[in-house]
């Protein structure tokens, strides 16, 4: 089921938005963000709401909407969903107006909620992407902008094509960025737990920050720094976190399987607690 607010209004379906001339469907200018709706619990909904704000001032749009605003609408819609769904939870910013540059003013806001049950605690095979993250100097990587996801899209296709659910991508200095759809850690040969450091190339997950912080409470230091493709393939654990799994553990790197280690569970024990309380 997809349930759509455009323009003042509720619809189900595939809500038309746009028009073949609109800035984002001409030049990509639009941006969006993720959330989720686990049985009414609504986990760091705000964080996800204020940065669609703050993708849309990077790319030179101005979002219509406030937090609060955009909370209260989530919660509207999220109530006309069974009390146990699982809901994806995506609002939307687009340019229409504006030859190379969008009118920032010109900018609409749509929220988009369906059902997207938490996918199971069974673990994703993943290989090493061809392709690349860009630097910050070449893309707008501090947004969460449609237009980067072209570039998740071929890594996705890659990765399917030679029979993998994910791929993991390095950075233009060749040091593991992340999963194509996720933010990626790993547990080392040694016991340390290690996530990429932010540099430029990547959005800081929020789900990334919160299971970091999470850990931290149970003793569990995750370090931030860079990771060497090579560490994969002798990693004990590798693990994503984002919105749409949460906390999802990698079963088979390469031609290489690994189980679900313990700090992949504890990481969605803990998650799934969190969500309890909010």
């Amino acid at each position: 089921m997809y349930l759509t607010y455009y323009n003042g209004a509720w619809s189900e379906g595939n809500t038309p938005l746009v028009g073949a001339m609109d800035h984002s469907v001409w030049l990509g200018s639009s941006v969006f963000d993720g959330a989720r709706a686990l049985r009414g619990r609504l986990p760091d909904l705000r964080p996800h709401l204020q940065r669609v704000i703050d993708s849309a001032d990077k790319l030179g749009m101005r979002c219509p909407l406030s937090v609060d605003e955009m909370e209260a609408l989530v919660r509207e819609g999220v109530a006309k969903f069974p009390a146990d769904a699982e809901l994806y939870i995506r609002p939307l910013v687009f340019a229409s107006e504006g030859f190379l540059i969008p009118v920032a003013d010109k900018a609409s806001f749509v929220l988009t909620l369906f059902d997207a049950p938490l996918p199971p605690f069974t673990g994703f095979s993943s290989c090493l992407s061809q392709l690349r993250r860009p630097d910050a100097s070449m893309a707008p990587t501090d947004a969460k902008a449609s237009a980067l996801y072209a570039n998740t899209s071929r890594a996705l296709r890659e990765a399917k094509a030679r029979g993998f659910d994910n791929a993991i991508m390095l950075d233009s200095a060749g040091k593991v960025a992340e999963f194509a759809s996720s933010n990626l850690f790993l547990v080392t040969d040694s016991g340390e737990v290690v996530t990429p450091a932010l540099n430029g190339t990547f959005l800081a997950g929020i789900t990334r920050a919160r299971v970091m912080a999470l850990l931290a409470s149970e003793g569990i230091h995750v370090e931030e720094r860079p990771v060497a493709p090579e560490e994969l393939h002798t990693a004990r654990e590798i693990f994503s976190t984002g919105n749409y799994g949460k906390v999802t553990p990698c079963t088979r790197f390469e031609s290489r399987e690994m189980a679900a280690g313990p700090v992949a569970r504890k990481a969605r024990e803990l998650y799934l607690a969190f969500t309890e309380t909010t």
